[in-house]
């Protein structure tokens, strides 16, 4: 299907212009009655139906039904490879253990990893599937993806081809990042120094090799840091940080979760893509992101999943002029949600941003967090055709209403999937 022309959308949102950052932010740059062309999974022209249909009217066409049609959501923060579940966990919280008292007795993160390091290839693999096609049936066409839930080396290298592998299986596209340091592995227990020292000198390197041997022609994945009480301090974040900086890697870090480490100058010192959670982050730190090309990454489904009342301080970071993003965090212990949409109605409620701007948070800045923005994130003339038609005819459906998929039908490299027909297939339209 090389060719197609979508047309009546009553709202057609392009998030033309690039990243937004600050007060500019939730410029959808609306087309009213705006149609798409787009041949061979590229966009070549934008504008308003009637006159798309006037210089190509034998062109097949999809009719987008007086719709909103936007671009596909793009989530920058995700943890999609795991084995198992921690319900048990989730009660555990609510009879009043902290997440950090959970973590210190072995639970948390390091319960799953457990049940990872057991779990065989192909049983991962049939474990994420499903979670990434209940993203993509909800909007989510490009997906930032960490490994992590392994921390031995041997597993994070599975994890890590188990994500490439699911990258060329598609439909999504996955933004691959690697996670050794998502936390103490059991066997360094009040060893982190050690560890940290390990992964700097065997298991980066090691990644690099793997990468460059077996993803040829593509950039390399990130790296990422969880610098947090009971994870990596500051200063081991900084060894992981420049070794990986060192070696090549664009990199990341899970900042101010719980506690303000500083986590959050440190990735501006060093030129990371992106620092996520920020919730804990300081006034002095959320000024200076006005001054950076870092992406401050909002998670808020964490602390919706937690039960926390204290979210990442968004007005502040847009009142700085800092470029924000929103994703969803999606992971076994404290958001497993694989709904971006139910991420922008949090966003809305908690982090108190328009349905507009949570919008762009999650097109165009998402996109600049996985360093894609040339070529997804908004509808313009050259992107990738990665498009979604809403089940609605005004886009501030997104943030007002929660708990339904207003996903009609996604369109991934210009061939369009339809979501009524989920959860027996997302077979392609054949028009």
């Amino acid at each position: 299907m090389p060719i197609m022309l979508i047309h009546n959308a009553k709202q057609l949102l392009t998030l033309r212009g690039g990243p937004q950052r600050g007060e500019i932010l939730g410029n959808l740059g609306i087309i009213e009655n705006g149609a798409v062309l787009f041949r061979d999974a590229r966009i070549v022209e934008v504008d308003a139906s009637s006159d798309l249909i006037a210089r190509h009217p034998a062109e097949a066409r999809l009719d987008a039904g007086g719709k909103v049609v936007m671009p596909g959501f793009v989530d920058a923060h995700t943890h999609p490879m795991w084995a198992g579940d921690r319900a048990a966990e989730f009660e555990r919280r609510l009879q009043g253990k902290t997440y950090l008292e959970i973590l210190e007795a072995g639970g948390g993160i390091l319960s799953t990893v457990k049940a990872t390091r057991n779990a065989s290839t192909e049983e991962l693999l049939n474990q994420t599937r499903p979670r990434l096609l209940q993203m993509f049936a909800h909007g989510s066409t490009t997906i930032e993806a960490k490994t992590g839930y392994g921390l031995d080396l041997e597993t994070e290298l599975r994890l890590l081809k188990s994500l490439v592998a699911l990258d060329n299986e598609g439909p999504w596209d996955l933004a691959i990042t690697f996670l050794g340091a998502h936390a103490i592995p059991a066997e360094f227990k009040g060893r982190g120094d050690e560890f940290t020292k390990e992964l700097c000198a065997n298991w980066l390197p090691e990644v690099k090799n793997w990468w460059h041997e077996n993803v040829a022609g593509r950039p390399l994945a990130f790296v990422d840091v969880f610098c947090e009480t009971g994870a990596f301090s500051l200063e081991q974040s900084r060894q992981i940080l420049e070794t990986a900086t060192d070696l090549g890697f664009p990199t990341k870090i899970h900042a101010d979760e719980f506690d303000n480490l500083g986590g959050t100058n440190l990735a501006m010192e060093l030129g990371a893509i992106s620092a996520d959670h920020l919730v804990s982050t300081s006034t002095a730190e959320i000024s200076k992101l006005g001054e950076s090309e870092m992406v401050a990454v909002a998670l808020p489904a964490t602390p919706f999943g937690l039960a926390e009342t204290k979210y990442a301080n968004a007005k502040a970071i847009l009142a700085a002029n800092g470029l924000l993003a929103v994703a969803s965090d999606l992971n076994p212990g404290t958001a497993w949600c694989e709904n971006m949409q139910f991420s922008l109605a949090l966003a809305c409620r908690f982090l108190k941003l328009t349905p507009a701007q949570a919008i762009a948070a999650s097109t165009i800045n998402g996109a600049a967090a996985v360093r894609r923005q040339a070529n997804v994130g908004s509808i313009e003339v050259g992107k990738q055709a990665d498009l979604l038609i809403l089940d609605v005819d005004d886009y501030r459906h997104l943030g007002y209403r929660f708990g339904t998929n207003l996903v009609h039908t996604v369109i991934k490299k210009g061939v369009p999937y339809p979501v009524q027909t989920w959860p027996n297939g997302l077979d392609p339209i054949d028009i």
